[in-house]
């Protein structure tokens, strides 16, 4: 039996993360969740090693991008997703500079969250 990859989802709004999680789950992901960039590289510094991060931009304490850039010091492949709105694109550019590998526009179907996750995530 192969391990469940665990996806590690970011993100200040409650309603996001639960509605991700869900679909992760449905999909066969185990999932960890971090309201704020702050608290996800608190984690990561705490030596948890996610298989993917999908993270929102615009967050409290520690945004999106800062996050991006904090984790790439830490973790330097594992596939970073953002969730974006489409008029974001400056800052999706800044994003994908800082190392991030893919994003996500919202809102979007769980269909469409799970074949993103299938093609960043290999094996998965």
């Amino acid at each position: 039996m192969t391990v469940a990859k665990t996806v590690f989802i970011v993100d200040d709004s409650l309603t996001m993360l639960m509605s991700i999680k869900r679909t992760l789950e449905m999909g066969g992901y185990a999932v960890e969740t971090a309201r704020d960039g702050l608290e996800a590289f608190t984690r990561l510094k705490g030596g948890f090693k996610p298989d993917l991060i999908i993270t929102d931009i615009n967050m409290p304490n520690m945004n999106g991008i800062e996050f991006i850039k904090n984790a790439r010091t830490l973790l330097r492949f594992t596939p970073i997703l953002t969730l974006t709105t489409e008029s974001q694109a400056v800052k999706r550019d800044e994003a994908k500079k800082l190392g991030a590998t893919g994003w996500l526009v919202k809102p979007f179907a769980g269909a469409e969250l799970l074949a993103v996750v299938k093609q960043v995530l290999p094996g998965a």
